[in-house]
């Protein structure tokens, strides 16, 4: 090549690291994707170093790595001593071994939240707020889906900033805490009331019946549980994320499915309660319910000022809305079908395992999007490519059967369904939810309709990451909402039909009673 390559940041990803100096001429044989810079060694002779670009590395090496690489080679005398901080945990190097170890305890955690939904889902299906003002069932997987319009965005955020060192000085942690939370303290409330108006228009299309006292009780419901669930989940994340990087962990395996260990939970359990407790005020005091939509909603300048003081979030507070409002009017439609379902005698049983299904899907595919954003992020900046042609479709045996490091994510995350599932399933049966029996026929059918969403996810996934990349767009604030979303659109919809086709063929047994 006759051009000369631009010279690069020694250390682009966290910022930190000595100036650059110009480089000098080319050298004869020299690889052009090299550059080099030179440095005054501890006795004043230069010292070159060669710092790889890792964008066009084929086999994925950071250019950490090849800095450590060229020292490695060189004597003590020219050991060079910068001050950059502590170094990122890479998890280019991880191994299948790695990867499912440190998924499986909180994918199991997390399965283990999301059992726990389904069975306060099981029982509060009984209660007259929900059997009066059936359209809280829309806000369901709309509410729970925050965890992955939200938090899990939040989580894939944060971890990305921890991996390329943007969290390692107390005052960048500070300012990336104190953005985000009021970053998302903002979705969150405008989120829970688009939410309230998308579950009175779903409820109200098809009965044509409208209450405005209903549609009000919504709305409080929904800001209020949205704002709650989002300033508890947001803590636990940045306290996940902090402990990880001090102990060695890659916040990208672990703080997605924590984030949903609790959020599905601590959501359902707020929903229920705050609407149970507004239900019963109707009569004696209506005006609590508008009081509580205005004291939310009059908070919001407060969150806007403090998300538009950090330059991480002002960005995201005026361009990161699209994602997580279509969104939740995906997770709204699965919401819409979960309400007709539940509804009807004869599948009274699916309440207890639609968030398991929707929450095994959206974790583990949130994990995969977290993982491949982090990846590209070390080998570049939105908008560049490391491949010689834009990033068309992938091919499934691409997606799965590759040998790069997503490609293993990818199995190891797909292989964790069936035994995941299996403990889940296991787990209800014991706690006797569902009012229904696990037949070998519904335990095929349940893990049919498992498998095929989260190999549709995954594959969506590896997809959808590389196309926003290669159009500008930050992965880890707009691929986790449309793809939990879709997740709570497929588990419920899969989920349906399977019981539709089970009852059909007079499989399911249900025993509905309080």
């Amino acid at each position: 090549m006759s051009s000369k390559p631009e010279p690069k940041d020694l250390h682009q990803l966290n910022g930190t690291g000595p100036p650059e100096l110009p480089c000098p001429a080319d050298l004869p044989g020299r690889e052009p994707l090299a550059s080099t810079s030179e440095f005054l060694g501890p006795d004043g002779a230069g010292v070159e170093v060669v710092a790889i670009e890792s964008r066009a590395n084929a086999k994925g090496v950071r250019e950490e790595d090849a800095l450590l690489e060229n020292g490695s080679q060189s004597n003590e005398s020219d050991d060079v001593s910068t001050d950059r901080g502590p170094e990122p945990a890479s998890p280019l190097k991880e191994t299948s071994f790695s990867i499912g170890l440190q998924v499986l305890f909180p994918f199991l955690l997390a399965g283990f939240g999301t059992v726990a939904a389904g069975m306060v889902l099981d029982i509060v299906q009984h209660w007259e707020v929900f059997k009066d003002v059936t359209e809280v069932f829309i806000l369901v997987p709309a509410l729970l889906g925050l965890k992955g319009n939200l938090e899990m965005t939040l989580a894939s955020r944060l971890s990305t900033a921890a991996n390329i060192g943007h969290m390692d000085t107390p005052k960048e942690l500070w300012k990336m805490i104190t953005g985000n939370m009021a970053l998302i303290q903002v979705q969150a409330t405008v989120v829970g009331f688009l939410a309230s108006i998308a579950a009175v228009i779903f409820g109200w299309i098809p009965d044509g019946h409208f209450s405005i006292s209903h549609a009000v009780l919504l709305c409080a419901s929904s800001v209020s549980t949205a704002f709650i669930a989002s300033l508890v989940l947001g803590m636990i994340m940045i306290g996940v994320i902090i402990g990880s990087r001090k102990i060695g962990i890659n916040p990208d395996n672990v703080a997605t499915p924590i984030a949903a260990s609790l959020g599905d939970l601590i959501t359902l359990a707020l929903l229920s309660g705050i609407s149970w407790g507004l239900y019963l005020e109707l009569e004696g005091r209506p005006y609590i319910n508008p009081l509580v939509c205005a004291f939310f909603v009059a908070l919001l300048p407060v969150w806007v000022v403090l998300a538009k003081r950090s330059p991480a979030t002002r960005e995201v507070l005026y361009s990161g809305w699209e994602p997580v409002i279509i969104a939740m009017a995906i997770s709204s439609v699965g919401g819409l079908i979960l309400d007709k379902t539940v509804s009807d005698p004869n599948f009274a049983g699916m309440a207890v395992f639609t968030p398991v299904i929707n929450g095994v899907g959206g974790n583990l595919v949130a994990v995969q999007a977290s993982r491949i954003s982090t990846y590209l992020h070390m080998n570049g900046m939105p908008g560049e490519s490391s491949e010689p042609a834009p990033r068309r479709c992938p091919s499934p045996c691409t997606t799965f059967f590759s040998p790069d490091v997503n490609s293993r994510s990818a199995r190891v995350l797909f292989l964790l369904v069936v035994p995941g599932h299996l403990v889940f399933l296991y787990t209800i049966s014991c706690m006797q939810g569902g009012h229904t029996t696990l037949t070998l026929i519904f335990i095929i059918f349940y893990m049919t309709a498992a498998l095929l969403q989260v190999l549709i996810l995954l594959y969506i996934a590896d997809w959808m990451v590389h196309w926003m990349w290669g159009r500008g767009l930050d992965p880890d604030n707009f691929s986790i909402p449309y793809l939990t979303a879709l997740g709570d659109l497929l588990g419920t919809g899969l989920l349906a039909l399977s019981f539709h086709v089970l009852w059909l063929i007079g499989d399911r047994d249900t025993d509905v009673g309080d």
